[in-house]
């Protein structure tokens, strides 16, 4: 179980350290922001869908304990993460804000993205603690979907008027949320008779969501036969990142 802790609270703290990455923002021309920004969506895309598909939900039908009920579980994460979009204005839009591009303003970002985060933290947790290979595959599917994340709430707080050093503050003190959040599900987890019946099928339908209804979406609006291309390769090596892991672990 020592090692169980070790894994999750190494994995944490890092996705809490990427809120620093929306410093980048400020020493990159805004075209190759947005180039990199798109680089790391298509790749969140692939990262998220193979992270369901391939590492969760299969995990979940070969377990024992496997009940129908599961598809419930998936449906009832796409459901709920709505709903937080829709309440919470927890958003997943990465471009990056502008006067022609407005995001929401600083204190409901943070509101939103302290939430996405405690979340986040409760998802590795349950995945390390059906496996160290499936916590390894949601991490890095969650680490892809932060970086570009963290670029947009970094761009929207200063674009709410903070100062760079507050908006760095605050965009990690947000992210030390996923800390509380796997603390959560390490508490109650093995206390709980059944946890991953429901975590790992609600996390599968969650990631699916922002996949589908957040990620491709935004990648749809470029119609440009090269840089389709370019989001179609990045998708496929998400794809082929979380196959890889599924091999090198069997």
């Amino acid at each position: 179980m020592s090692q169980i802790y070790l894994y999750t609270f190494l994995s944490v703290i890092i996705v809490s350290l990427l809120s620093f990455i929306g410093a980048l923002s400020l020493a990159l021309n805004p075209e190759k922001l947005k180039k990199i920004t798109i680089f790391f969506v298509s790749l969140s895309a692939g990262t998220l869908l193979g992270d369901s598909f391939i590492h969760l939900l299969p995990e979940m039908v070969k377990e024992k304990n496997y009940s129908p009920s599961v598809w419930l579980w998936v449906l009832g994460g796409i459901i709920v993460f709505f709903i937080l979009e829709k309440i919470v204005c927890w958003r997943h839009c990465h471009i990056p804000t502008s006067t022609e591009h407005p995001h929401h303003l600083g204190p409901m970002n943070l509101i939103g993205d302290g939430l996405h985060n405690f979340i986040d933290g409760l998802v590795i947790a349950g995945s390390f603690l059906i496996s160290p290979p499936l916590g390894l595959a949601t991490t890095l599917a969650i680490v892809a979907h932060e970086i570009p994340q963290e670029i947009g709430d970094f761009g929207v707080l200063i674009h709410a008027g903070y100062s760079r050093s507050k908006a760095l503050f605050f965009n990690f003190s947000s992210g030390l949320l996923a800390i509380f959040g796997a603390l959560v599900s390490l508490i109650i987890g093995p206390q709980t008779e059944n946890f991953s019946a429901f975590i790992i099928p609600f996390t599968a339908g969650g990631f699916i969501y922002i996949a589908t209804a957040d990620l491709i979406p935004e990648l749809k609006k470029e119609s440009r036969l090269w840089q389709s291309l370019s989001q179609l390769i990045s998708i496929l090596l998400g794809l082929a990142i979380m196959l890889i892991l599924k091999f090198l672990f069997e």
